[in-house]
């Protein structure tokens, strides 16, 4: 398990190549290089489309309810359902460009564009 130190983004690995799997680890550095913090991430339904949301909360927060660890697991669920549903390139741009931040309150949102045939397998 991680010790909890993030690499500068200078001593980053470079960049995947397009249309290759994200891995935890990969939306871990996204997010330290981007907001030198661990948001929470969360997968939304709402009217037939999912949304990636990356919530104001984060693990360097004491009042975060989860452990780094729990933190991480949930990180490799979440990273596994985006592999699944054919979004990774799309997730890997938006959390490596987008200028808008997380605030109290307010999360932000990624509608995910998902290929045909693979949202049936995650929509009810």
């Amino acid at each position: 398990m991680s010790s909890g130190v993030s690499l500068p983004s200078s001593a980053l690995p470079p960049a995947p190549e397009p249309g290759a799997p994200l891995s935890a680890q990969e939306v871990w550095d996204l997010l330290q290089t981007r907001w030198q913090v661990s948001y929470d991430l969360q997968l939304v339904q709402r009217r037939g489309r999912l949304y990636l949301q990356v919530m104001w909360a984060y693990l360097e927060q004491q009042s975060f309810p989860l452990t780094e660890e729990g933190y991480r697991s949930k990180l490799e669920e979440l990273v596994g359902l985006l592999n699944g549903l054919g979004v990774a390139e799309q997730v890997r741009s938006w959390l490596g460009t987008t200028s808008d931040k997380p605030r109290q309150g307010k999360a932000m949102g990624l509608a995910l564009e998902i290929p045909a045939g693979r949202a049936s397998e995650f929509l009810l």
